[in-house]
């Protein structure tokens, strides 16, 4: 029997889920009446303007607000969570002890998604809360594998899932303009070398997936042959000390994703 699907917030992390996983029984909520009418005509599912009542007729709620808007949603809701239904919840930097602590009988599902789910590439963090059975976890997995890759983890670690690709779409967008635009600047049109860079940035994603045992490392050895163009190229990232740099952009938004829910 199919489990009829709500949530709560369509904005665009909702969005790129409701898109990607393509169910025919999902419901949305907006409160405000204009954005409601929006988001419905954007996605093409009805869109309410009454939380709780989109919580009564669904089995699985997702909670897709802002994250400072959460303990407010929940406060609203709380009185309709039953036992029977599972909660999903999206918002970075909210803990399943502060959701658990308004939905005290609720079976929890903390996951971080990312928008590449809009082309069926997202990848998602997942963990369970108290009283969500391996069940309620392998569901939501099974759900969002229909539009990318999922992994479990602790909570403990989903700070940093959110840093690495809750927000790390936006990280690889600005290296392939970085490389574009260089290549724009010795002379080649700017969309070309946004083809190229982008293109290269698929198919060494794709290399890295199909490595099997072989380390990362010598994925970059192999084309960074000694005294060639590309080692050349890996001295000066070495130079600027990429690691230190990509270290600290991961740690820093993990830190604001940790603030994020207000701990």
């Amino acid at each position: 029997m199919k489990k009829n699907i709500g949530f709560i917030g369509c904005g665009k992390m909702a969005s790129a889920i409701i898109g990607g996983i393509e169910e025919e029984n999902i419901l949305g909520a907006e409160i405000n009446e204009e954005f409601a009418k929006s988001a419905s005509k954007r996605l093409g599912i009805d869109v309410i303007t009454d939380n709780t009542e989109l919580v009564k007729k669904s089995d699985i709620i997702f909670i897709a607000t802002k994250p400072n808007q959460v303990l407010d949603v929940l406060n609203e809701i709380k009185d309709f969570v039953t036992g029977e239904k599972l909660v999903v919840s999206i918002a970075a930097g909210v803990t399943l002890s502060k959701i658990q602590n308004i939905l005290t009988n609720a079976r929890v599902v903390r996951i971080m998604p990312n928008t590449p789910a809009l082309v069926k590439l997202g990848m998602f963090g997942v963990c369970g809360g108290n009283l969500a059975s391996d069940d309620d976890v392998n569901f939501v997995i099974n759900l969002l594998s229909k539009i990318g890759k999922c992994i479990k983890v602790e909570e403990s670690q989903m700070d940093i899932v959110t840093a690495i690709s809750g927000s790390g779409p936006a990280f690889f967008y600005q290296v392939i303009e970085d490389m574009a635009r260089a290549g724009e600047k010795l002379g080649l049109e700017y969309e070309k070398s946004l083809i190229l860079a982008t293109q290269t940035a698929l198919g060494s994603a794709q290399m890295v997936f199909n490595r099997g045992e072989t380390p990362v490392q010598t994925l970059i050895d192999n084309v960074a042959t000694k005294g060639g163009c590309t080692f050349v190229g890996i001295s000066e990232m070495k130079e600027y000390d990429s690691t230190k740099f990509f270290y600290d952009v991961i740690a820093k938004t993990t830190q604001k994703a940790h603030e994020l829910g207000g701990r």
